[in-house]
């Protein structure tokens, strides 16, 4: 298996119920270490750059004023498989369809308040860390 490095945001509805210490946990009880973090609150340029992968679809208006309605941490997971292993955990995007355990149906609210993103491939973590990031401030 292969160590790899993935994007994780804790978005503002889980940062405004404090539940960041508890996702961090069930990260780190998978095997994935946090080897950056910083918390933030995105100005609306930085949410449109950020999702401008999405700019075309008709949520992403309503993505980036939510991304922006209050502070997010934007960390990178290490470990073996961590874009898959992340993806297990976060469980499905949608809460109601997630499976039981999984951080956005334990604490996800809708479709859109789901907790949690994560990058979805090798080529999607690269520029989603490197977005937030610079390599010095990732420490493994």
């Amino acid at each position: 298996m292969a160590v790899e490095r993935t994007l994780s945001i804790i978005k503002p509805d889980a940062t405004a119920r404090n539940l960041t210490g508890k996702i961090n946990t069930r990260f780190e009880e998978a095997g994935l270490r946090l080897v950056a973090q910083r918390r933030l609150k995105l100005t609306r340029e930085q949410a449109e750059a950020f999702y401008a992968v999405h700019a075309e679809r008709p949520f992403y208006n309503d993505l980036c004023t939510y991304m922006t309605s209050g502070p997010i941490v934007v960390q990178v997971l290490e470990g073996e498989n961590a874009i898959a292993r992340n993806r297990e955990v976060m469980g499905n995007t949608n809460p109601a369809n997630a499976a039981e355990g999984t951080i956005r149906k334990d604490f996800g609210q809708n479709i859109e308040a789901n907790s949690v993103h994560g990058s979805d491939a090798p080529e999607t973590a690269a520029v989603e860390i490197a977005f937030f990031f610079s390599t010095c401030d990732i420490v493994g």
